[in-house]
């Protein structure tokens, strides 16, 4: 299973003319559990094409010269367009930048597919385990002198304050 699923479940025209108008194609993308939607006109994945053919070896766009106001050849058009991102996201083990732009996608651009959401399944066991070092919490600063009446958690305070500071301090 991908990290990034892509589908185009519809599309509309825009504009008042038949020579005028165009046609806007949904794209939604789900990545990591999230879904979201970018609405794109036919010019902008052939720009996205030219763009890929320098970098990456894409697959073939449908064609360019097509009646946009006939439906059967805007649903053929529709599922071609949908088969060429989802062929891009198949294809390639790192998605270029290019594309993940073009997709609005902004999380983990340089890192390939299969890593991006972290996935817990790849990771090794050594790889899970915490790196960092433990850190000391004061619940107040050690350094202002407590209450007058709280010479147990004075005797804590100034403990920790010298296992910290001067470890090599051995008590009497």
């Amino acid at each position: 299973m991908h990290v990034i699923e892509v589908t185009i479940p519809s599309y509309r025209s825009e504009g008042s003319s038949v020579d005028r108008g165009y046609t806007v194609f949904k794209i939604e993308v789900l990545m990591c559990g999230r879904q979201h939607t970018v609405e794109k006109r036919y010019s902008e994945f052939h720009a996205l094409h030219k763009m890929l053919k320098k970098i990456i070896k894409p697959p073939e766009i449908p064609s360019r010269h097509v009646r946009n106001w006939v439906p059967k050849v805007l649903d053929q058009r529709k599922q071609g367009l949908e088969f060429y991102l989802q062929t891009i996201i198949m294809e390639n083990d790192v998605l270029p930048k290019i594309f993940l732009d073009f997709l609005n996608i902004r999380h983990f651009p340089s890192l390939p597919k299969t890593e991006s959401c972290g996935s817990f399944e790849t990771e090794s066991e050594s790889s899970s385990k915490l790196t960092h070092q433990p850190a000391l919490l004061f619940q107040r600063d050690p350094y202002l002198l407590p209450a007058s009446n709280d010479t147990f958690s004075n005797m804590v305070i100034e403990g920790v304050i010298q296992g910290i500071f001067y470890p090599e301090f051995q008590p009497r």
